[in-house]
């Protein structure tokens, strides 16, 4: 099993939510964040003062999945995620040793 984290900009959530439910994803969990990579943040106007905007709007989608789909899900996140822009994200695959379903004590993949 692995476990894909997804660093995306907020207004391709729909997107890369319908790509991995085309893909055969069922349950993905979204968190709101804020950072910044390469693109380091930006300078703002406001009320004619200047200032800068360190971390940006970010959405991060975690995904736990049996092995088979991983390719298939970067791949879906990468082209629905994609804007050609700096600070389209990133994608992170992680080794998930053991799930289990609270509610039924089911274990590994019965338990995604």
């Amino acid at each position: 099993m692995k476990k894909i984290e997804a660093i995306i900009k907020p207004f391709k959530l729909d997107e890369v939510k319908d790509a991995l439910h085309e893909v055969g994803i069922q349950g993905i969990t979204v968190t709101e964040a804020k950072g910044f990579g390469r693109q380091k943040g930006h300078t703002e106007l406001y009320r004619g003062a200047e200032y800068v905007v360190d971390f940006l709007p970010k959405m991060k989608i975690e995904v736990v999945l049996d092995d088979a789909l991983v390719e298939r899900a970067i791949e879906a996140i990468r082209q629905a995620a994609a804007t050609g822009r700096i600070g389209d994200g990133k994608i992170f695959v992680i080794n998930i040793e053991e799930v289990v379903r609270i509610r039924t004590g089911e274990r590994g993949l019965d338990a995604i």
